[in-house]
């Protein structure tokens, strides 16, 4: 492969936060930290635009490098991926600027980015990346949550700053049922008995995992059928991905893990293959989410910091997240965190975004069990708008997938101005540990129609239901709820 040589031994030595064998302090546990309550939402967005102010997008230097200078062909058949790597590393070694992908289509393998340089795509031009797993080098990744060594996302970088994807152009992924999705192992999505599939090498990852070994020795890779991602900046600061348009990934479209100062802005991205999640921010810190347009096959925004003992042992939660403006069309959950969210979350704020599918599970989303363990704590939404949605408006589940030994905590989650035409089987729903019950669920000023069971909730502390209607009635806490709030019970 003539793809660009990733150093991640060399810098996997200066990063003690990437590998799980330095010694990080294991998140607290809510008697361990002290707990915020939000008493208006004058304070939690007076807290997200001070964090607008520490998100700004990299600026680059006004050179360009135009990849047919490189050899690039846009016939849709050739095969381009050492152009846009000389056009790239010409780019970087000049102190950065534009690499510019003009009007064609360009068939690639991955793509490395490296510090300073936009990959910038004219309008209507396309990269249309190759479906020969051979063409997606082994490199030091995430897969759904755990360290590994596996196939190179299309577009890939390890420890880079200053870097964007940009333009009125496309990302086509080409995946389908006979390309990457049937790796999946669902007979939907193209597997029949026989073919091979992901769930061996997922088994043996998680118990890798379990077993702490040491994340460069797990090698995964060709035989193995674990699916890379479309975008993931690994450990990068600075990083922007704007106006393009995102087709058919093999699975998650974009997942930046451990990055910092993160911009999403007016991308639009459309697929239903097996786990075509939009956006997942992975232990990133200052991340911007904006204008962005999801038609996906599962979640459409679905915030993580890792799984399990991985998530643990890296120690990063997700921090700093706003989500606004934005049209989820369809997808499992519009706005996700968790599951992998070992790590832990906190300060994500989602406003002024709208939701409309039968397909769509739940508006907003956390879900943990005890083998994550964690604390997910100061989630505000408001002004949410949502057409119709299949199971519950606001879900907190501490039982996705199986427990362990880690409590998970939940707490100070505010959701005012939501309105919803055609609900689904609940209006609420929380399913939590008695031991620890989700605290401070607030949610004010919302309108829910058409829902089967307005409340499903369990264990809850604190609750408040201030002027919530469900189906045209007023709506409180349940009494063994407010009791559950009473001292010495």
């Amino acid at each position: 492969m003539n793809v660009k040589n990733i150093s991640w031994k060399q810098k996997l030595s200066g990063l003690g936060l990437v590998c799980m064998f330095a010694t990080f302090p294991l998140a607290k546990t809510s008697a361990q930290s002290t707990a915020k309550v939000w008493k208006s939402s004058a304070e939690p967005l007076r807290e997200m635009e001070a964090i607008r102010k520490q998100i700004n997008a990299p600026v680059f230097a006004k050179r360009e490098f135009l990849i047919t200078k490189y050899g690039a062909t846009g016939d849709g058949t050739t095969l381009n991926t050492v152009a846009f790597k000389k056009a790239i590393e010409a780019c970087s070694k000049a102190g950065g600027g534009r690499v510019i992908v003009p009007l064609g289509t360009f068939l690639t393998g991955a793509i490395y980015l490296e510090s300073n340089v936009e990959l910038h795509l004219v309008d209507s031009a396309k990269i249309l990346f190759s479906r020969n797993p051979k063409d997606y080098p082994i490199v030091f990744t995430r897969w759904e949550g755990m360290e590994c060594m596996n196939y190179s996302s299309l577009i890939y970088a390890y420890g880079e700053e200053n870097i964007a994807v940009t333009g009125n152009g496309i990302l086509d992924g080409n995946a389908d049922n006979n390309n990457w999705w049937n790796w999946n192992g669902a007979p939907r999505f193209g597997w029949k008995e026989g073919m091979p599939k992901q769930t061996p090498a997922r088994d043996a990852l998680h118990e890798l995992m379990r077993k702490k070994t040491d994340p460069k020795t797990r090698n995964f890779g060709d035989g193995h059928y674990l699916r890379p991602n479309l975008f993931q900046p690994y450990n990068c600061k600075n990083v922007r991905i704007a106006d393009v348009r995102m087709l058919n990934s093999p699975m998650w479209f974009m997942n930046p893990v451990l990055c910092e100062n993160v911009i999403v802005e007016k991308v639009t991205i459309v697929s239903h293959g097996p786990n075509n999640d939009g956006c997942d921010p992975e232990s990133c810190k200052n991340v911007l989410i904006k204008g962005c347009f999801f038609d996906t096959g599962d979640d459409c925004i679905a915030i993580k910091s890792g799984r399990d003992e991985d998530g643990r042992g890296i120690g990063r939660p997700a921090e700093n997240h706003i989500i606004e403006d934005c049209d989820m069309r369809d997808g499992h959950g519009g706005v996700v965190i968790g599951s992998e969210i070992a790590g832990g979350a906190k300060n994500i704020y989602a406003i002024n975004c709208t939701m409309n599918s039968p397909n769509l599970d739940r508006v907003l989303r956390l879900k943990t069990s005890s083998a994550r363990g964690g604390i997910i704590e100061n989630v505000f939404m408001k002004d949410i708008k949502v057409g119709a949605y299949r199971d519950a408006a606001i879900t907190c589940n501490m039982f996705y997938e199986k427990p362990g030994n880690f409590m998970p905590t939940i707490r100070n989650i505010w959701v005012e101005n939501m309105t919803v035409t055609a609900g689904g089987n609940f209006g609420i729903f929380i399913h939590a540990y008695k031991e620890s019950p989700v605290q401070n669920l607030q949610v004010l000023n919302c309108n829910i129609q058409g829902v089967k069971t307005p409340l499903q909730i369990d264990h809850a502390k604190d609750l408040r239901l201030d002027n919530v209607m469900i189906n045209g009635q007023l709506t409180q806490a349940p009494a063994t709820i407010q009791q559950n709030n009473n001292p010495g019970n």
